[in-house]
Order: C-alpha cells, then structure tokens, then sequence
C-alpha cells in the first residue's frame, strides 16, 4: 500500500504497465518514477553559488567608479 501511495505522489498518472494498450499517452515506466536520485545537483550547487557570489562581489567593488 506504502509503495502505490508513493508511485501516485511521484507520479499522478500513474506508472505504465501496457504500453502497447497506451501509445497515444503513455505514463513515465517505472523506472523512471522510482529511481534514487543520490547524486542530485543541490550538493554542487550549495557550494557553487555562494562562491560565484563571492567573486562577482569582489569584482564588483573594484571596477565601480
């Protein structure tokens, strides 16, 4: 029951299981709705951001008249 609950949430159409019987519109595999997302852009981000900020600052308050 847990598992339906959180295929619905990621997915509201639902995940495929016939596609032959949906060609026209089809909902994402399974695959594609349970896959772990370990490796997610937010780590690099968080870093990344702040540091870009940084030197735009510095840059910034050396080249303003």
């Amino acid at each position: 029951m847990e598992n339906r609950e959180e295929e619905n949430r990621k997915s509201p159409q639902g995940i495929e299981h016939d596609y032959n019987e949906h060609k026209e519109n089809p909902g994402p595999s399974e695959e594609a709705v349970l896959e772990k997302n370990e490796k997610g852009a937010g780590q690099a981000m968080k870093w990344i951001i702040p540091i870009i900020l940084v030197i735009l600052f510095i840059v910034y308050m050396f080249m303003r008249p």
